[in-house]
């Protein structure tokens, strides 16, 4: 049964560019849903180079694993994404399993079976038979297309409400160069790398080396910064791809001054991407904005605003519109960083509900319940400690998550 659409989804989706050298296609492979899409296949031309952050989970997919043993090698040539069975905690079968379907693909695309990547989402536990990707791999090739995205976003979702896309565009010396994106993900976030799926494409010509070294940071203030039920789930994967064929010089060094304008906009692209999440974290009502100022260090401030978000009390309270400072100051000091309770800040919004140990001067109680009834809160909290800052962004926790995530294998 598909769930009603997050009160938070947004009221326009972009519309992405084509990307050189980049098409796909989408099927109804039968994995687990009914009459819907559930199939992504990307088609890259020779050249293109692929860059990669996959999760920490030490339980993850076999399609993971796959894709981890082909990153160095940063070739790309096919890329098959199902929803519905993630593929995970299926031992031997697993592995046999994405061997098979990456070899349909590498028939179907006419290339190497070590430049096919591949990803999974959906139920862990359950096997996933690679037949079920033997007869769509050899049809969609024939009818692959370069638009609309609106069909890959899509195909991608599980317990999504809606799809997830964004791009963002650069010139260099008048030639304009894309970066689009899309992304799934609802539950089961508390990304260790990325978000549940996430894949980039660009038409950049730039060195596979230097893609992979400037992602993790970019990872790492967008979909690491993002959490809706603090757990990582075993398949998380965002992969970029670079087919090379926007009309520049190549990018082939990380000091190359166009990088660092590159990046900014890859971050920009990601940092949507890993927001439109939280949007559709599962039951949510709410997106949180968690700003911590003043730690000991910026990683200090990322373990306390982590505290922050992931805490069911602080979630809860939120999901009821109730201004419960005293859960944050909770959170603030199971954290296990360095706090101060006489030092201690904390603000709903631009409204002061605490300071230096206590209730603030003045508190207004019905201005910041009137605040929290807002679809969009920010808590901002200051340790005075030191110049460290971090910014996480989380959603509340409703009966919805429990109802969806109480039946979700039915």
């Amino acid at each position: 049964m598909a769930l009603p659409v997050s009160p938070l989804a947004p009221k326009s989706y972009p519309d992405l560019p084509a990307i050189a050298g980049v098409r796909f296609a989408t099927a109804e492979a039968g994995i687990k849903y009914k009459n819907r899409t559930d199939v992504l296949l990307c088609a890259f031309d020779e050249g293109t180079v692929v860059a990669g952050v996959l999760t920490r989970s030490k339980c993850p997919s076999a399609a993971v694993d796959w894709c981890r043993d082909r990153l160095g090698a940063g070739k790309a040539r096919g890329l098959l994404v199902n929803s519905g069975n993630a593929n995970a905690f299926t031992g031997m079968k697993g592995r046999t399993s994405v061997t098979a379907s990456a070899t349909y693909v590498a028939e179907a695309l006419g290339c190497p079976t070590d430049e096919i990547f591949l990803a999974s989402t959906g139920v862990i536990g359950e096997p996933l038979d690679p037949l079920k990707f033997a007869g769509v791999t050899k049809e969609m090739s024939s009818r692959l297309v370069s638009t609309p995205w609106m069909g890959p976003a899509k195909a991608i979702m599980t317990t999504d409400t809606f799809p997830k896309l964004a791009t963002a565009s650069v010139e260099f010396d008048g030639v304009p160069v894309s970066i689009s994106g899309i992304a799934k993900g609802s539950g089961m976030i508390a990304p260790d790398m990325a978000t549940m799926l996430s894949f980039i494409f660009t038409d950049a010509p730039i060195d596979g080396k230097v893609l992979q070294g400037l992602l993790q940071p970019q990872i790492d203030k967008s979909f690491n910064s993002i959490t809706v039920d603090s757990d990582t789930s075993t398949s998380d994967t965002c992969l970029v791809f670079a087919t090379g064929k926007a009309a520049i010089s190549p990018i082939t060094s990380a000091s190359d001054p166009r990088v660092e304008v590159f990046a900014e906009a890859l971050g920009d692209v990601l940092h949507e991407l890993a927001v439109l999440v939280v949007r559709d974290g599962e039951g949510a009502t709410k997106l949180v904005t968690v700003c911590v100022e003043g730690a000991e260090s910026d990683r200090s401030a990322f373990r306390v605003a982590q505290s922050i978000a992931n805490s069911p009390l602080v979630k809860t309270a939120i999901a009821g519109e109730d201004a419960n400072w005293g859960r944050v100051v909770m959170a603030v000091g199971k954290a296990g960083e360095p706090a101060d309770r006489d030092r201690l800040s904390i603000a709903f919004g631009e409204i002061t509900v605490a300071r230096n140990g206590e209730r603030a001067p003045g508190y207004d109680e019905v201005a910041t319940s009137a605040y929290m009834k807002n679809q969009e809160l920010e808590i901002r909290v200051g340790l005075g400690l030191g110049a460290g800052s971090a910014t996480i962004y989380t959603c509340d926790l409703t009966h919805g998550y429990i109802t969806i995530n109480g039946d979700y294998r039915s």
